[in-house]
């Protein structure tokens, strides 16, 4: 029971290793594509039906590309499909969801003082809100403004700010950030699963069965295959911003989430145009780099210090309290303080810092026993904290949090200690 929580993390950080892999893989594949699509030449004696060509040369050879729009006139009898990478990031972003926002629900994902959610309201809030936002997409897709796709994609900003404002009023700032990345990757691999591939799949039975294949499948891929290109460094920004409280523990987290999905159109325009040899945009990083301005200014404006006055009347759950008064949580008290506080503090005194890192409070025993967790495996079993051990945290010290954490631990019921 006592090593639950590194049998837990070590999982998490598998699956999240697996996660990084697979959105490397489906993420390079699909800039590569897209960097070759608009990079096709049209040229002189180029076969039937072949739209253009492209030559490469990488890892000391020559590449000749040509791209059929619909379909060359027989069927090659080797086809590679770029499908399992989309499928993967998916299936393995889903589970460290799982892992890390459902199963630590109470730490994570609710926010009491925004909405008094039950667990499982949450989780069923979490789950529901991924599949209802694909369809709402689709039905945009799927109705005459498939026609207007600068209009499509505007409607489809303004749904993401939508769902920003929305999930912000629910969760946790990072569970915010991290739902509103769900929610696209969502849509990204959606489009992919039901609309991208089933339109090839057409496409390659028509060719093998002698029929010509209508270019119209190719043109709703195509639509979708370009929202996907704008999206992607957006959903990387969410992602990662679990790590920086500027980003997600600020008042005005969902708008600098808007701004960030304006700064991928930008920078994506940027290398979209470079690659079709349509010019050099320079200007796109400028309203980047003032974009960039903002979201800094909005990250301070204010700093809601007010905030830690909310969490810390929150009560304690059931969990914390069990932390809280295990044997050994006074010495912990004389030594989390004094060894971490100067950075994990409501006014953090080491400089260049201007708010807990992670968001993450170490001054109180309310604080204690709600990053108890974290004490335990940063602080704990490993010497991460303090980062170089600026404050000198003794060996004893960390013997003291591990032997507090898991005299915890035997008090903690199965299905608790496996969420924390």
């Amino acid at each position: 029971m006592q090593d639950l929580a590194i049998m837990w993390d070590w999982l998490s950080f598998a699956v999240r290793w697996l996660h990084v892999i697979t959105a490397i893989a489906w993420i390079g594949s699909s800039f590569y594509f897209v960097a070759l699509d608009l990079g096709l030449r049209k040229v002189p004696h180029l076969p039937a039906g072949a739209h253009g060509e492209e030559w490469q040369v990488h890892g000391g050879g020559f590449y000749h590309i040509q791209k059929y729009l619909v379909a060359p006139e027989q069927m090659p009898e080797h086809l590679t499909w770029f499908k399992w990478e989309s499928y993967a990031t998916w299936l393995s972003g889903a589970a460290l969801l799982m892992i890390v926002y459902w199963a630590g629900a109470e730490l994570y994902l609710i926010d009491s003082q925004k909405a008094d959610l039950a667990i499982w309201q949450g989780i069923l809030i979490s789950a529901a809100s991924l599949s209802i936002g694909w369809l709402v997409y689709d039905f945009l897709c799927k109705s005459g403004l498939g026609e207007r796709p600068t209009f499509l994609m505007v409607l489809l900003f303004v749904l993401l700010v939508a769902m920003a404002w929305g999930y912000n009023q629910i969760f946790t700032g990072r569970a915010a950030l991290l739902h509103l990345g769900a929610f696209t990757a969502t849509i990204m691999t959606a489009n992919v699963f039901f609309i991208i591939m089933p339109n090839q799949r057409i496409v390659v039975k028509d060719l093998q069965e002698g029929r010509t294949p209508d270019p119209k499948y190719g043109k709703i891929a195509k639509l979708r295959s370009t929202h996907n290109n704008y999206l992607t460094l957006p959903v990387l920004f969410l992602m990662l911003a679990n790590h920086y409280p500027l980003a997600f523990a600020t008042e005005y987290n969902w708008l600098i989430a808007a701004l960030v999905f304006l700064m991928g159109v930008t920078i994506r325009h940027y290398f979209n145009a470079l690659h079709a040899r349509s010019g050099n945009p320079t200007w796109t990083w400028l309203v980047t780099v003032v974009l960039f301005i903002c979201v800094m200014w909005l990250s301070t404006a204010p700093l809601m210090h007010d905030s830690y006055e909310e969490s810390e009347a929150r009560e304690l759950t059931r969990v914390e309290q069990v932390y809280a008064s295990a044997d050994g949580f006074d010495e912990v008290m004389n030594i989390v303080p004094g060894r971490c506080a100067m950075c994990h503090a409501r006014d953090p005194g080491w400089e260049g810092i201007h708010r807990a890192p992670k968001n993450i409070l170490l001054e109180t025993p309310a604080d204690i026993a709600r990053a108890a967790r974290q004490i335990y495996l940063q602080a704990g079993v490993s010497n991460a904290m303090p980062p170089a051990n600026v404050s000198f945290m003794e060996p004893d010290e960390r013997t003291r949090i591990i032997r507090w954490y898991r005299n915890a631990a035997k008090d903690l019921p199965y299905g608790l200690a496996m969420s924390q």
